[in-house]
């Protein structure tokens, strides 16, 4: 990778030679600019960018071309747009930018082979093409990984030095006729463009891509705010410069540009090399601050903060190492350290919670009694910055020094102060986070069991229909039948057979005893009155006298509850006991409990049965928690097997 660096070096190196001999002709200039893309391609190809550097070589043939024969500008427009639309990856993965693209290609061949273009043209086409490439490298830094935004990074930087080049140019053609062909050079200065491309996508600079892009924004607004000063100072003479104060004017603008780039850079060296005189070198603290507070208003993910966060605090005030510690409830663990240590818990009793949660910040003697295992054993100066909100321990900043080193001053605990509330108001806003898309999960989770539980209670109402009418046709309807053929033929024969009329008569008083007994068994079925009439303990005792195994029934309950209730808790207790005569075998008996306080009814049906595995619930048990769902119940199933089953249900109530 060395060699691919050193290599892409050189030839920059080369480029610059070769426009330093630009003889003021556009084609000179794009030969320029191809060799830049083909420098490129060759680059991002070594760095294992295949699909980029497919891009870069189109670019190239389309920019030499233009070269050689000036008509095909608009071609090499196009395959510069899109360049743009393709990074960071070289791939138009959306279909927006497939469009864009082939949009672009047909104008540029269009232009290209049917109309003459005037240069006035061309720049108004490339205005155009930059801006639409500009807006996609902005919308596509957002949800890019770290690796393609430092490539978008990169390139947005050098379209923007190149922008910035081409308005100084402009600048100074306008008010001082130099250079006399301004073309040539605006078109060399488009060589940016693929050297900063190609440093995206090398891995010895990609990572810087931020700094180059805040750096590209301090250079071309320098750049810019000189040339407009200078045509100030120009208008303010009421003439254009003569010949003998246009250089003197130019070096001056040169001098100033060059100061104004150079003095943010000089002025931070020489802070930093007072404060290695001074035994305070590195980044100031106050830095840290800003540049934490800055960061958390972006997109970034909240590891790679808590990281960026603890490599400043080394840099700047930590040598022996910073850590950050997370966690809740008393439970702390160590989630990011420089140099990097193995993760480590430590637990704190509630007196411990309180005390650390509330303190600004500790050093030694403070961690000796409250926090003796963050103490070094070999000594050293440490300080440790509690997280909290409101009072709530989130986490924990610790920052490290060498014995010899100078101690920390009030400066440095003020900043580890603000950085730890900062730490804690970020942890506790991603807890609200998780906490909510929790909330969001489980709505998500009861709205679709809501769906398959109204599915399945239509379902149930329809089948419960259809067992109604079955049992009303072969039960009670048919027992009414044959009261009607009895009472027709009693009715023919009682004159003339009276003994055999009386006992026909018999007969039709037993027939009408087993039709009541239907209805009434039937209507159990529906709704059993007495549970109505008299609530869940008489109508659960009658439910149990009818059971096919032994069943005792408790019930202690202070009072009446809702219908709604004390029918689901019937029912589903029916169900049980229904279910335990079906399975649990001939020697097994069954016991319901039903019982209440202030907030929570409860039913209990247990069976000493033969049990069964308890993934594997049925129908039953599925309309028992349909059925108490509806109200706000739950159901809970306990079983093994050859231990029986015990099913428990609870209903709050007002």
């Amino acid at each position: 990778m060395n060699r691919v660096l050193t290599a892409t070096v050189g030839g920059v190196a080369a480029l610059a030679t070769l426009g330093a001999g630009f003889n003021d002709t556009a084609d000179t200039a794009s030969a320029v600019v191809a060799a830049g893309w083909v420098i490129a391609a060759a680059g991002c190809l070594a760095s294992g960018r295949p699909a980029v550097a497919r891009w870069a070589g189109l670019v190239a043939v389309l920019q030499g071309a233009a070269a050689v024969w000036p008509q095909a500008v608009p071609l090499a427009i196009a395959g510069w747009l899109g360049f743009a639309l393709a990074l960071p990856d070289g791939g138009l993965r959306s279909l927006p930018r497939r469009i864009v693209t082939g949009l672009g290609a047909l104008a540029g061949l269009a232009l290209t082979l049917l109309v003459e273009v005037s240069p006035g043209g061309y720049g108004a086409a490339a205005v155009v093409a930059a801006g639409i490439g500009t807006i996609a490298i902005v919308a596509r830094c957002g949800p890019a990984s770290p690796r393609q935004r430092a490539a978008l990074q990169w390139t947005g930087a050098a379209l923007l030095l190149a922008a910035a080049a081409g308005a100084v140019i402009i600048g100074l053609h306008l008010l001082l006729g130099v250079p006399e062909t301004p073309m040539a050079w605006l078109v060399g200065a488009l060589v940016i463009v693929p050297v900063g491309a190609l440093f995206g996508h090398l891995p010895p600079t990609a990572h810087v891509g931020e700094k180059a892009l805040l750096e590209a924004v301090v250079v071309a607004g320098f750049a810019v705010m000189i040339a407009s000063v200078y045509l100030v100072v120009v208008l303010g003479l009421g003439r254009l410069p003569a010949e003998s104060e246009r250089d003197l004017l130019v070096s001056s603008m040169a001098a100033a540009l060059v100061v104004a780039i150079l003095a943010i850079p000089v002025r931070n060296r020489l802070l930093h090399t007072a404060r290695a005189i001074t035994g305070r070198g590195g980044v100031p603290p106050e830095e840290i601050l800003a540049t934490f507070g800055a960061r958390m208003s972006r997109a970034v993910p909240f590891d790679e903060l808590l990281l960026q966060l603890a490599e400043s605090l080394k840099a700047a005030m930590a040598p022996a190492g910073a850590e950050i510690w997370v966690g809740s409830d008393g439970v702390l663990q160590r989630t990011v350290s420089v140099p990097d240590l193995p993760p480590e818990r430590i637990t704190l009793n509630d007196r411990e919670r309180v005390i650390v949660g509330r303190t600004r910040i500790g050093g030694p003697s403070w961690l000796a009694i409250w926090l003796p295992g963050m103490l070094p054993e070999s000594g050293g100066l440490v300080r440790v910055a509690p997280a909290a909100h409101l009072g709530e321990l989130l986490g924990m900043i610790v920052v490290r020094r060498p014995p010899d080193a100078p101690p920390f001053s009030e400066n440095d605990d003020q900043v580890l102060v603000q950085l730890a509330r900062q730490v804690g108001l970020a942890l506790h806003n991603m807890r609200l986070d998780s906490a909510l898309q929790a909330s969001l999960d489980e709505l998500r989770r009861r709205n679709e069991e809501l769906q398959a539980s109204r599915l399945r209670i239509v379902t149930s109402a329809d089948a419960a229909r259809r067992a109604i009418e079955r049992d009303l046709h072969d039960g009670a309807q048919q027992h009414l039948v044959a009261l009607s053929v009895k009472l027709s033929l009693a009715g023919e024969i009682i004159a003339e057979e009276p003994d055999v009329a009386r006992a026909m008569m018999s007969e039709l008083r037993d027939d009408v005893q087993g039709t009541i007994a239907a209805v009434r068994e039937l209507a159990h079925g529906v709704y059993p009155p007495l549970l109505r009439n008299h609530g869940l303990d008489q109508a659960m005792r009658s439910a149990a006298r009818r059971s096919a195994l032994p069943c005792a029934v408790a019930v202690d309950l202070p009072r009446r509850f809702s219908e709604e209730t004390e029918a689901a808790v019937y029912f589903c207790c029916l169900e049980a006991i229904q279910n335990a005569g079906k399975h649990a075998g001939a020697d097994a008996a069954v016991e319901v409990e039903i019982t209440a306080d202030d907030k929570v009814l409860r039913f209990t049906v247990a069976d000493d049965g033969a049990g069964f595995e308890s993934a594997g619930e049925g129908h039953g048990f599925v309309n028992m928690r349909d059925r108490l769902g509806a109200i706000g119940g739950t159901l809970t199933v306990d079983s093994a097997l050859g231990a029986g089953t015990t099913i428990r249900g609870e209903i709050p109530h007002a």
